[in-house]
C-alpha cells in the first residue's frame, strides 16, 4: 500500500523557518549576501539562505568523512585490530575530493608542496 504524501505549502515552510535557527546566524549570512550584491528586506530569504548553506556545509562534510572512512579501510593497521571508537579528523586529503564532486576545485599553493 502506498504511503500517502503530505502535500506542504511555501507557507508552512516559511512559517517554521521562524521558529527555527540555524548554525550560520542571520547576521553573517545577510552580510555576505550584502558583499555579493543581493540585497534583501526579508528577514525569511535570509533564513532560508542560511539553511540552504547549512545544509549545502553539512553535505560536503559528510561526503569528506565517507572519503575518510573509505580510505582508513584501506590503510593497514599497526596492531591488526580495528579500534571500535576511532575518531576522525578532518584533513584536506579528505576534504579535497569532497569538494571536487561539488565542483570547487582546491589546489595546495606551490610553497607547501
Amino acid at each position: 500500500m502506498p504511503v500517502a504524501e503530505e502535500t506542504v505549502s511555501i507557507s508552512d515552510v516559511i512559517s517554521q523557518l521562524q521558529d527555527y535557527s540555524p548554525t550560520i546566524p542571520d547576521a553573517i549570512t545577510a552580510a555576505i549576501c550584502s558583499e555579493s550584491g543581493f540585497e534583501t528586506s526579508d528577514p525569511r530569504i535570509i533564513r532560508l539562505i542560511s539553511i540552504a548553506s547549512q545544509k549545502f556545509i553539512a553535505d560536503i562534510a559528510n561526503d569528506a568523512l565517507q572519503h575518510c572512512r573509505v580510505r582508513m579501510a584501506t590503510m593497514p593497521s599497526k596492531s591488526g585490530k580495528v579500534p571500535k571508537d576511532r575518531k576522525f579528523t578532518l584533513t584536506m586529503e579528505d576534504l579535497t575530493p569532497a569538494l571536487n564532486e561539488y565542483g570547487i576545485v582546491v589546489r595546495k599553493p606551490p610553497y607547501f608542496v
